[in-house]
């Protein structure tokens, strides 16, 4: 069964009006988190920074846990939306696959302070917003498993339906490894040399034409 979405409780009726307050709101929590982590910044402090009143923001939410789901939830999905506007779903065989890597390393490249927040603070969420949050993660993976079913079907890849999710969950983890080693990787390697390099690995290890 898919977890369900999460209402955060208002008290403002106007839908207009909270997509955007969150939306500053959201804005003002990643900067503060990315700077000071989430549980060193305070409710007034995320206030401030969206442009607001301590008032105005228990309006919207009821707890800092309540900003830090939106957070979550708001990164993840803009992750997945990003992803699969970029995917090619015109090319076939092997290029689709590279299109498919270097369209993911790219949105993580460009959202990877958000990305970052997103895999230090979600372990502070409730159980209940936690399974839904990263229930967006495996729907993001199964984009990946998608195409690399194609290049099965299409008979340029040769692995079985374990393998599949495993190179999967690889491809996922190495976007990840991007940001989260950035302070070495980044020096080391632009973008195009990582993703380049990394794709080269992956058709290493898998049987393909």
């Amino acid at each position: 069964m898919a977890n369900l979405k999460k209402t955060v409780p208002t008290l403002v009726k106007d839908p207009e009006l909270i997509k955007k307050r969150r939306e500053q709101m959201i804005k003002g929590a990643v900067r503060l988190f990315i700077e000071k982590g989430f549980h060193r910044t305070t409710t007034r402090e995320i206030a401030k920074e969206s442009g607001f009143s301590i008032g105005t923001l228990y309006e919207y939410i009821r707890s800092k846990e309540d900003v830090l789901y939106l957070v979550c939830d708001a990164i993840y999905e803009e992750v997945k939306n990003r992803l699969a506007h970029h995917l090619d779903t015109n090319s076939q065989g092997i290029t689709r696959l590279k299109k498919a890597v270097s369209a993911y390393f790219q949105v993580i490249d460009d959202m990877q302070d958000e990305v970052l927040v997103m895999y230090q603070e979600a372990k502070s969420l409730p159980k209940e917003a936690l399974s839904y949050v990263l229930q967006k993660e495996v729907e993001m993976t199964e984009m990946i498993e998608q195409v690399i079913r194609d290049c099965v079907s299409e008979g340029v890849i040769f692995i079985q339906d374990a393998q599949v999710k495993v190179v999967a969950h690889n491809i996922l983890v190495q976007g990840h490894m991007w940001t989260f080693r950035r302070w070495q990787i980044q020096k080391q390697f632009s973008l195009e040399e990582y993703t380049n390099l990394q794709i080269e690995q992956l058709l290493q290890g898998i049987n393909y034409k």
